[in-house]
């Protein structure tokens, strides 16, 4: 080989592994939005998830968190890792109604009986891979979760029985919990969730749907509620998502990393999220509430309403076009496996 042509070759493969050095050096800035304060389970789970990044990727990964909606109000969170403002984004389904309905068809009226069998149920690869999964436009979809079931909270009057919710000006959690409010006889008033104890002490709202961590420990409702009728009755859902754009730059083996930093983590977080029951109901007794048991007769009836909702719906989506009958029997299937195996509040 000339001696020209070596030394060419030479300082092409110099180059080349100086590059691939670098490339195996650089670091990469992961921006974390979240929309609850820094104390919250789930923020607190992320941190722990982002110290597992940079562990993984010895420094290569740097996260940095922004709890407590900083980098935005609730409903733009979905948008902030779709856009790039955040590499990484925590967001609540109920606050975009209707951007991912078939992913939404969870939180109908007692479909689920604990968070760690509703993030089972929409964590499964085949329904995320068919269905909800290309519904999440924009993302890469890490991990997809539900909170544990919610009840009914009052101000004003106790909820012994369906017939006590006609009239009763109640915030829903979402807009398939808005149609179970309506049809249950009560006046469905959308607010964000920030604003909802300020509206039960001026009394323009009479009551909440909401799980016991939210009420007792987000929101921190003790004192303000006075009653709490258990009824198990639905859960909201949640994703967590990377910017796509971001994912597809980084190298192979940080791919992999963030793949696999989310492969079995279902149980760890629907147990988390199933812990905060006890803690936020704790919360809200101190504070003076009365937590009311449904007789059987009457939870038969509320979950009769409840399928009448779930049909409603069903039709509606399909009407659309959209495959939901599909998708809410291969739910509900699921649901039925996992809860032989996981915790349920309807077991209590």
């Amino acid at each position: 080989m000339p001696n020209r042509l070596f030394r060419l070759f030479v300082a092409l493969a110099v180059g080349f592994g100086a590059s691939a050095s670098a490339l195996a050096q650089q670091k990469f800035e992961i921006k974390v939005a979240e929309f609850v304060g820094a104390q919250h389970f789930m923020t607190k789970w992320l941190v722990k998830w982002g110290e597992g990044l940079e562990k993984a990727s010895n420094g290569r990964f740097v996260v940095k968190h922004f709890p407590g909606a900083q980098m935005g109000p609730v409903p733009v969170h979905y948008d902030l890792a779709r856009d790039g403002r955040a590499e990484v984004s925590w967001f609540l389904h109920g606050a975009t109604p209707g951007r991912v309905p078939l992913t939404e068809l969870i939180q109908l009226p007692y479909l689920v009986g604990s968070a760690e069998i509703g993030t089972k149920v929409l964590n499964d690869a085949e329904l995320r891979a068919k269905y909800l999964d290309p519904e999440h436009r924009g993302l890469k979809v890490l991990l997809l979760l539900t909170h544990q079931p919610g009840q009914i909270h009052t101000v004003t009057k106790p909820v012994r029985t369906a017939d006590d919710l006609k009239g009763l000006r109640i915030r829903p959690a979402s807009s398939t919990i808005r149609e179970f409010v309506a049809a249950l006889g009560g006046t469905p008033v959308g607010i964000p969730p920030n604003e909802q104890v300020e509206q039960m002490q001026k009394g323009t709202l009479d009551g909440t749907f909401i799980d016991y961590g939210g009420a007792g420990i987000a929101f921190k409702m003790g004192g303000v509620l006075k009653y709490t009728t258990e009824m198990y009755s639905y859960v909201s859902s949640f994703g967590v998502a990377m910017n796509p754009a971001f994912y597809s730059k980084l190298p192979a083996d940080l791919r992999k990393i963030v793949d696999d930093s989310v492969k079995g983590v279902e149980k760890e977080v629907g147990e988390g999220w199933d812990a905060l029951d006890g803690i936020g109901k704790k919360l809200i007794v101190e504070g003076g509430a009365e937590i009311i048991k449904l007789p059987p007769a009457e939870d038969a009836r509320f979950r009769k309403i409840g399928d009448q909702v779930t049909e409603a719906k069903l039709k509606e989506l399909e009407g659309k076009g959209l495959p939901a009958r599909n998708v809410y029997a291969m739910m509900k299937s699921l649901s039925e496996k996992h809860a032989k195996t996981s915790r349920n509040f309807w077991n209590n």
